[in-house]
């Protein structure tokens, strides 16, 4: 005999897409990406990024078609990170035994492991909003004869629907205080340089390193790109740096902790002397709006931690 009043079922709610993560093969990188399409493909050789695509499979990184892979070089392009040195290191600096821009782009950094964020109770959720992937390393894992102070890096790669943001976290786990470094040293894709422009760093002086490290004052005005350019842009304003094509924004970029800003294009000589540099016309294609605190040192305390990091907008 069937009762007169079944009880309702228990509604089940549909199984949310979550963010995918893999280890290649070879275990020389880890690549995530989002259910609603975006990538970003970290190689642990330099914990370095080489890829960041949007939604729609648009490269918004640099690469250059030459660019070692195989961990006996630093990388070329997408972003490699500087520490705990930038530029070639002073020999009567604790850092003079490092090679140019620091160990941090040379070495092989452990995978931490992934988080995410809650999925969104919105009705057209498609899933998890973000994923984290963290890598470390530490004293133990490089060569402390050339730099012998105790340390812990945790470098964190968040993805997201909209931006990619890096950060990393300076631990000082020895006894002894020391100086720091650090950069993001980030190659972004364009399509015509000579249609690209830089702003949000108009009122800040810089350093023109094709002039002899020549001391400049505020350019007043977005920067365009028609020669080489190695410019560091010392106590930049905390305001959004802005890309933009032909008079669009591509790219736009907020920083923590990070008060100074590289630009650079090496331009047609200097990337033909560069043996890792490809295509040949790459310069056309790139620009470098690296977000870092170089100009000076950070002294880290014995104890103390520091953490500085960028956010990228693909626009």
């Amino acid at each position: 005999m069937e009762r007169a009043k079944k009880p309702a079922a228990i509604p089940v709610s549909p199984i949310q897409p979550t963010p995918q993560v893999s280890i290649s093969d070879d275990n020389s990188r880890v690549t995530a990406s989002l259910p609603t399409g975006q990538r970003v493909e970290v190689l642990l050789y330099g914990a370095t990024v080489i890829s960041w695509k949007s939604s729609n499979g648009k490269e918004n990184l640099f690469l250059s078609s030459k660019a070692i892979l195989n961990g006996s070089k630093p990388v070329r392009g997408g972003i490699p990170l500087v520490f705990p040195v930038f530029g070639p290191p002073k020999a009567d600096h604790a850092t003079g035994q490092l090679p140019q821009h620091g160990f941090a782009r040379n070495s092989r950094w452990e995978y931490l492991g992934k988080s995410s964020s809650e999925s969104s109770s919105l009705p057209n959720s498609k899933g998890d909003a973000s994923v984290k992937l963290d890598f470390g390393l530490s004293d133990s894992m490089i060569d402390s004869s050339k730099w012998n102070y105790s340390f812990n890096l945790t470098y964190s790669v968040t993805l997201s629907q909209d931006n990619l943001e890096t950060s990393l976290v300076v631990r000082n786990t020895g006894s002894s205080n020391y100086d720091f470094q650090l950069l993001f040293h980030s190659y972004f894709a364009v399509d015509d340089i000579s249609q690209t422009t830089v702003s949000g760093l108009e009122e800040a002086a810089f350093i023109d390193k094709t002039q002899g490290a020549k001391e400049v004052e505020p350019a007043q005005k977005p920067l365009s790109i028609s020669s080489e350019t190695d410019r560091v842009y010392t106590t930049a304003a905390e305001k959004p740096i802005i890309i933009a094509e032909k008079g669009s924004k591509r790219y736009e970029i907020t920083r923590d902790m990070l008060n100074d800003v590289v630009v650079w294009n090496p331009w047609i000589e200097k990337a033909e002397g560069m043996a890792d540099f490809g295509p040949e016309d790459g310069y056309k294609k790139m620009i470098c709006v690296e977000a870092g605190s170089v100009n000076g040192w950070n002294t880290l305390e014995a104890g103390d931690t520091w953490e500085g990091g960028q956010r990228i907008k693909a626009l």
